[in-house]
């Protein structure tokens, strides 16, 4: 195929489709890696040359052979987005589980490390290709009941930063987006805002904007960390 790729983790109804939809505008093929295939089978009808592979971020090994079939069957990624998190249940540091701190590890910070194993030697090679990472605010404060999620979203920010520092001198643009809001996704408003006005969101399709001029900024000009959040949130 004569166009580039654009991987994303975390393909769910959120962020991850905005993203899919806005590099697929721009010329791009979209591989798109979501646990839920059904999502998945959604949203290749939605987007064009989109295709969706069934994979859990936690499970490495499934992972890694994930994006190796993406590689093989539609070529290195130009592209990759990091979108995958987990972060549920919320516990205070007495009430968290080790088990459930390892996978939430697992998924914001380790896919991340195999994600960026599998992308860059490509890249390398083509010398040039972007790395972006959806973060949050809690990658910057622990609060009493994030005591499994902040930790792997901060360590998540540290790995990106080390990975612009490795990675940019070689062509590969690492950039990692706080995303300090709640995004405006279908469970978002009814399980925990339905009484919020319509400009407490953030909205995926200006986040996926945002991200798509980032991945395009000339090397002498990269922006790594970005803060994005409405008008009237309260920072």
């Amino acid at each position: 195929m004569d166009k580039p790729v654009c991987l994303i983790t975390g393909a769910g109804a959120g962020t991850g489709a905005a993203v899919a939809k806005r590099f697929s505008q721009g010329g791009y093929q979209i591989a798109m890696l979501a646990r839920d295939k059904t999502r998945l089978n959604g949203l290749e009808k939605e987007i064009d040359g989109a295709c969706g592979y069934q994979c859990d971020v936690a499970e490495i090994k499934e992972f890694q052979e994930v994006l190796e079939m993406v590689r093989v069957t539609q070529g290195p990624a130009s592209v990759a987005v990091h979108n995958a998190v987990a972060g549920r249940p919320f516990a205070t540091v007495l009430d968290a589980t080790p088990e459930i701190f390892e996978k939430q590890f697992r998924v914001n910070a380790t896919a991340l490390m195999v994600l960026a194993q599998s992308v860059a030697p490509g890249m390398i090679e083509a010398k040039k290709g972007a790395i972006l990472v959806t973060g949050n605010t809690a990658a910057w404060r622990g609060k009493a009941s994030y005591s499994m999620f902040a930790p792997t979203k901060a360590a998540q920010r540290i790995l990106a930063e080390a990975m612009a520092r490795d990675l940019g001198p070689q062509g590969i643009h690492v950039a990692h987006f706080t995303i300090d809001a709640a995004i405006d996704t279908p469970w978002t408003r009814p399980e925990f805002f339905p009484d919020a006005p319509d400009d407490f969101f953030a909205k995926p399709k200006d986040i996926a904007d945002t991200m798509y001029y980032v991945a395009h900024q000339e090397p002498s000009a990269w922006t790594f960390s970005l803060d994005l959040r409405p008008a009237s949130e309260k920072w």
